[in-house]
Parts: structure tokens; C-alpha cells; sequence
């Protein structure tokens, strides 16, 4: 065996250098070499700190490397300190010793080798006799085509991922590089684990993102389960997915998918109506029982559509909803009111507007199911819509035959127009009051009203030509603000309530109006259940759309999904963001958003619709039947006979709702005569009690009210 260069060479030195490390430090002190050699002891050194303090393996090894350094530098300062060569000649000795053990250690030709490399000269280690390679068994041929056998040897060379094996490789129609490849485990009855993804890509190139796995069906003459599995590469497919998709492939990644804006859900198919100026998205869950969860603006952003309540709307319908995008808002165009549209059909139906997809929105005037009269709710703010629906729905009540009586807390110019076309109409929380007790008290007179055909009361019958009376429609516009009246509140709210609950059974339907349909505003929890179960409430905007939802949602027995009415339709235009960049003012905003309503159908769905237009300013008579429908002369002698019918707009007549005070009660008849909140209170506490006290507590109150107190 030969010796290695580099050992063979450090030996050499070693050999050349101990004379000098002897000789240097006595014959010349002073000399170059000694501080070259004392310098390489201390770099020597630093490099055992260095490697003592390193957390890396293979400290040990650094440590001798640089051992012969330091033994050099320390045999250089022993002889540079003794006299002579010192006794027995010890520098020299040690400059030898220093010599033999590089000579026989050799630290850098052996240590320096990375994981202790053999050298040259050491003998090469014999490998243990390995085991006889038994040749493969020749796989008997299927018939298997080229693209099949291609794929096995790629998929053999990768070491048959997941212990499986490949049956089959299909390419797809029209693709060069996407296939379909059939894998079984390679034990029979044992399932297919472990395989993933990226173990299927790696052997044929492709990113893991272009592999999709399945489950393979069982078959006639092939069977399937778990130890079966289909995998799909579509790298061809998915480069033209990302560059131009479909509309199903963009729905799938932007809306369907799990962080998308209806997880879940599949495109069934996209229609545009170019007339109309709309497209529609019509998509369903791909599991049947689930519900739709949509969050409309990511679904707009999935789509590329403006962010635009006023044009992008959904609609719900069990596990499918549909997605219609405007191109202009389609509730900012008008539907006038026509006779036609507001005459009721044989089951007291009208069309009261539109949806936003044109469809026409029906609402009643009674209920024929029921065989009863129809309640109204209808609920905004201030110059929401409410009073131009009050004109058509009294216009069809009209048109059907049927009475109604108008009553407002103040008086305005359209309450007063309606006035000419209706029996009765008031404005102040008084003419409310005395309205509704005359109701109530026609429920009293047709109850006890013979019917001509055979002389005997009976319950009312929408559109019974043999029923003696017209159905009468109460309405009480800003119901909540008048129950809330200091001196007839009271009377309002309870003659409200009994008119609700009673008033079907007589053939008298109650409309209330107002800005709240909550308990705390006017309404009981009964009077609401009555109103809520026997019409189809009516909600204009309330002034946000989380009020309009909340008040919509007080009319539904289920909390279903509302549609969102903004304060108005503006168009979103440009960028926010480069608008603020550059300093320009925001966009003004457009059309109002008054006689768009939330319309509550009868299965508790909430509907947007538009409701119909009814011009103030122009002739209404054309709305409106030619004669006015009014009370029957029985009617009225017997309201006349309860001292009920007369001109409701007059003062409060003596006694008329709360009993007289004694004519010697001036402290009484003046409380009474100063009006405001305490007068026809107290008048109507003291008239109800009796002369005598039975009580200290009794007494307090009377004395209270005799000292005005």
C-alpha cells in the first residue's frame, strides 16, 4: 500500500521543523521564526476556545487539529527560557517529542477529513457478502396500452407511493398532459393510506394543486372500495382555468368554495335579460339539506360585480337562491297605480307593486281563506311611503265595496285629498278615539243585525250578497304617537286592541301605521299576534337597515333573511381609495329610496318590492270608485241612538269619556277646564270614585285633587 501525499508531506515537516524549534530560540532570540511560531500557538489556542464553546458535533477533532500549533508555540517559549539547550539537552528532547507525535498523530492530514474518511493507505473495508438478488417475477401482460406502461415505470421508479399499484392510465380527451389514473392497493384487502396529494404529483411532474383524489364506484366487472382509488392530473386544465374560467369553474373557486361568499353552493346555470338590463345567477346547495349562507358583497367580489345594494340583490327559496345583478337600480323607476291593478279578484287579491325581477306583490282586502276581513300593519318614517300605500289599498278597498274611515294625529295635505274619497276622515288624537269606539261599538250592532234572507245575525262572509252591512276598514295613521296621548291615549290603545281582536268576527278590519310594531310603542303582544296572522304587513324604510330588519322581523313568526333598503339608491362609482388619494369630494347621492317596502307574504317571507304610485297632485277619482261607500241607515240610527254619530271633530262633549265631576267641584271643573295632561285625567279618577273614603291612601288622592295638587 502506498503512503498519501499529504501524510507523507506532514511528516516532512515535522521533521524539517523540530531542529528549528531547538535551535531558533537559543542561537537567535530575537529572531522572525520565534514569533511566527508563538503566533501560531496562539491562533492555535483560539481555536480550542472556539471549538470547546461550539454546540456543533466533532469538537474533539477540531481541538487536535490544532494541537501541533500549540505544542510548537509551547516548546518555543521552554527553550527561549532555559540556559544553553538546557540539562540533559532538554530542548531538544522536547522539540523531538514534539516531532514523534506529529510524525505518528498526524492531526491534519488525518483530522481534517470530514466524518474520519479512510485514508489511501488504510485497507478498504471488506463489504459483507450480500444476499442473492432473486430475480422479479415476470408480470404476465394485460394488454396494457403505452400511455398505461409510461405511467407505471414513472410511477414504479418513485417506489409505488402509498404501497399501491397502477391499473390504468386514461388521458383526457383533447389534453396532452391531463390523465386520470386507476391505483389499487398493492395487498388484496388491504385499504389504500397514506397517499396524499403531493405523492401522486411527484412522479409525473406536476404541481399537487393539479391532482385531485376520489373514491372509485364499484362496477360490473371491477371493483372499487376503499382499496381503490381514482386520481385525476389536470395541469393543462387548470393552467386554462386560471387564465379564462367558466362561469361554473369561476363560481366553484370565488363563491362555492369553503372561504367563498355561499359556501357550498354550484352555478346551475347565468342568464341575462337585456331588456330588462339584468343577469341572473341561479345556484342551488350541493347538498340539498343545507341552507344558503351567503354573504352578498364576497359574493360580488367573487364575480366581479360592483358592490351595490341598490342593484345586486338575493333571493332565497330552500336549498337554491337566486342572484340578480342590475345594471341600473331597478326599484328607482315608478309603477303608477292603475284601476286595473287595484281591483280586487274574486279572493280580495290586488296588486299592491312589483319585486325587483318584475314580478307583481300581491296583498289583500279580506281574507278568503278565512272567510274574514283583512287586518292591515303598515310601518316607516316620515316620508317613507306609508300614506301614498294608504291611497291604493283604500282605492281597492273602495273599488271592492267597502267603507273606510281615516284618522291621523295631525292633518296634512294628502290625508286631506283622501278625505274626499272615503266615508269619514279626522286628524287629532280625539277624532282617533271617538273612530274607534263607534267600531267598536258596530261590532255590538251587527251582532244583533238580522240578515234578510232568514231574520238571524250572523258572522260576516266576505263577498255574501246576502250580508246586510259593508265591511268596514278602520285606519289609524301614527297609531304609536296617538297611544301615547295624554287625555285619549288610554282610550286609543284599548279600543285599538279590542277592535283587533274582536273586529273580523263583524266584518271590520283595523290598519294601523306608525314607526314601531314593539309593546313599548303602542302595541301589545296580542294586538301584534292579530295584526301579524291576518295580513301581510308592509314595512317601508325605518330609517337604517338594521331597524327595517328588526322591524320586519317583528312581524314574522321565523326570523328569516330581509332584504336590506338603503337611505338612498347611489351608484358606486370609481375608487374609493383613488378618490382619496386624490382629494376629490365622494359622488352625491341619488334617488330616494320612499315607496320601496319590505312586504311579509304569508308563508313569512320577506319580499322587496316597489309599491304602486299614486299622484296626489293629479285627479285620484280615476283610482276610486264614482260614489262613495258608506253605513248602512241602520247602522247609523243605532251609532246615533249610542249618542256616537255626530261630528267627531267637535270638543269633548260632557261625560263623553270620563264621568262629570259634581257642578260644586270647582277645584275638579277647573282641573278639568285647563286642559292639558292632568285634566281629563283627574276628571276621569274622580268621577269613577266614590263620595266616602275607604282608605288613608284614598284620602291622600283626594286630597291631592281637590288642592290641584
Amino acid at each position: 500500500m502506498t503512503t498519501p501525499r499529504s501524510v507523507a508531506l506532514e511528516r516532512l515537516a515535522y521533521t524539517l521543523a523540530a531542529p528549528a524549534l531547538a535551535v531558533a530560540p537559543n542561537l537567535y532570540p530575537d529572531s522572525p521564526v520565534n514569533q511566527i511560531v508563538q503566533l501560531a500557538g496562539a491562533a492555535g489556542i483560539g481555536g480550542w476556545i472556539l471549538a470547546a464553546k461550539s454546540d456543533q458535533p466533532g469538537a474533539g477533532r477540531k481541538i487536535l487539529r490544532w494541537s501541533p500549533l500549540v505544542l510548537a508555540a509551547a516548546v518555543d517559549v521552554a527553550a527561549a527560557h532555559t540556559t544553553g539547550f538546557g540539562p540533559y539537552a532538554a530542548d531538544g528532547l522536547l522539540a523531538a517529542g514534539w516531532a514523534a507525535a506529529g510524525y505518528l498523530v498526524m492531526p491534519f492530514s488525518r483530522h481534517a477529513r470530514r466524518r474520519h474518511r479512510p485514508a489511501l493507505a488504510a485497507p478498504a473495508p471488506q463489504p459483507a457478502p450480500a444476499d442473492a438478488l432473486e430475480e422479479p417475477v415476470a408480470r404476465p401482460d394485460d394488454g396494457a396500452d403505452q400511455l398505461t406502461r409510461a405511467a407505471r415505470l414513472l410511477w414504479e421508479q418513485a417506489g409505488m407511493p402509498g404501497r399501491t399499484h397502477l391499473v390504468k392510465a386514461t388521458r383526457h380527451p383533447g389534453m396532452r398532459h391531463d390523465m386520470t389514473i386507476l391505483l389499487r392497493a398493492s395487498e388484496t384487502g388491504r385499504p389504500i393510506t397514506g397517499l396524499n396529494e403531493a405523492a401522486v404529483a411527484a412522479p409525473f411532474g406536476v404541481h399537487s394543486s393539479d391532482v385531485v383524489l376520489a373514491e372509485v364506484a364499484i362496477q360490473p366487472g371491477r371493483q372499487g372500495g376503499p382499496g381503490w382509488m381514482e386520481a385525476r392530473l389536470t395541469p393543462d386544465a387548470n393552467t386554462r382555468r386560471r387564465k379564462a374560467p367558466t362561469d361554473q369553474e369561476r363560481w366553484a373557486d370565488k363563491v362555492g368554495s369553503p372561504k367563498g361568499g355561499a359556501p357550498g353552493s354550484e352555478l346551475v346555470h347565468k342568464s341575462r335579460d337585456d331588456d330588462r338590463g339584468v343577469t341572473f345567477y341561479r345556484a342551488k346547495m350541493t347538498d340539498s339539506t343545507e341552507t344558503p349562507r351567503i354573504d352578498l358583497p364576497k359574493v360580488c367580489r367573487g364575480l366581479g360585480l360592483p358592490e351595490d345594494d341598490s342593484c345586486v340583490f338575493v333571493l332565497t327559496d330552500g336549498s337554491e337562491f337566486l342572484i340578480s345583478a342590475f345594471d341600473e337600480p331597478p326599484l328607482s323607476q315608478i309603477f303608477r297605480a292603475t284601476r286595473e291593478l287595484l281591483t280586487p279578484d274574486a279572493k280580495g287579491m290586488y296588486v299592491c307593486g312589483f319585486t325587483i325581477t318584475g314580478q307583481p306583490v300581491k296583498t289583500m282586502v279580506y281574507q278568503h281563506d278565512k272567510n274574514a276581513p283583512a287586518h292591515g300593519l303598515t310601518l316607516g318614517v316620515s316620508r317613507s311611503g306609508k300614506t301614498q300605500f294608504f291611497a291604493i289599498h283604500m282605492a281597492a278597498q273602495s273599488l271592492d265595496g267597502e267603507v273606510v274611515w281615516l284618522s291621523t294625529v295631525r292633518k296634512d295635505e294628502k290625508t286631506t285629498v283622501l278625505g274626499r274619497y272615503i266615508d269619514r276622515q279626522g286628524s287629532n288624537a280625539l277624532w282617533m278615539a271617538r273612530s274607534l269606539r263607534a267600531a267598536k261599538a258596530l261590532c255590538e250592532i251587527r251582532a244583533e243585525m238580522p240578515w234578510p234572507h232568514d231574520g238571524q245575525p250572523h258572522d260576516y262572509k266576505p263577498g255574501d250578497p246576502r250580508c246586510p252591512y259593508r265591511q268596514l276598514n278602520v285606519y289609524g295613521d301614527e297609531f304609536m304617537t296617538a297611544a301615547q296621548d295624554a287625555e285619549f291615549g288610554e282610550f286609543i290603545q284599548k279600543d285599538g286592541e279590542d277592535l283587533t281582536v274582536t273586529g273580523l268576527k263583524y266584518g271590520i278590519g283595523f290598519n294601523p301605521a306608525g314607526q314601531s310594531p314593539f309593546a313599548h310603542n303602542g302595541f301589545s303582544t296580542e294586538m301584534k299576534d292579530n295584526l301579524r296572522q291576518n295580513s301581510r304587513p308592509v314595512i317601508f324604510n325605518m330609517g337604517s337597515p338594521g331597524a327595517t330588519r328588526k322591524a320586519a322581523e317583528g312581524t314574522m313568526e321565523n326570523a328569516y333573511d330581509v332584504p336590506t333598503i338603503p337611505a338612498r339608491y347611489s351608484r358606486n362609482e370609481g375608487s374609493a381609495i383613488e378618490r382619496a388619494m386624490r382629494g376629490e369630494a365622494d359622488p352625491e347621492n341619488g334617488v330616494s329610496t320612499g315607496g320601496v317596502a319590505v312586504i311579509v307574504l304569508d308563508n313569512g317571507r320577506a319580499v322587496l318590492m316597489r309599491s304602486l304610485y299614486a299622484d296626489f297632485d293629479t285627479d285620484l277619482s280615476a283610482l276610486f270608485p264614482d260614489q262613495v261607500n258608506r253605513l248602512t241607515d241602520y247602522e247609523i240610527s243605532e251609532l246615533d241612538k249610542r249618542g256616537l254619530w255626530f261630528d267627531w271633530n267637535e270638543p269633548v262633549r260632557p261625560g263623553e269619556f270620563w264621568p262629570e265631576p259634581d257642578e260644586d267641584d270647582e277645584s275638579q271643573s277647573r282641573s278639568r277646564r285647563g286642559g292639558g295632561k292632568g285634566g281629563g285625567r283627574s276628571a276621569k279618577g274622580t268621577g269613577r270614585g266614590s263620595g266616602q273614603a275607604a282608605s288613608p291612601r284614598q284620602a291622600l288622592e283626594a286630597i291631592k285633587s281637590l288642592t290641584d295638587a
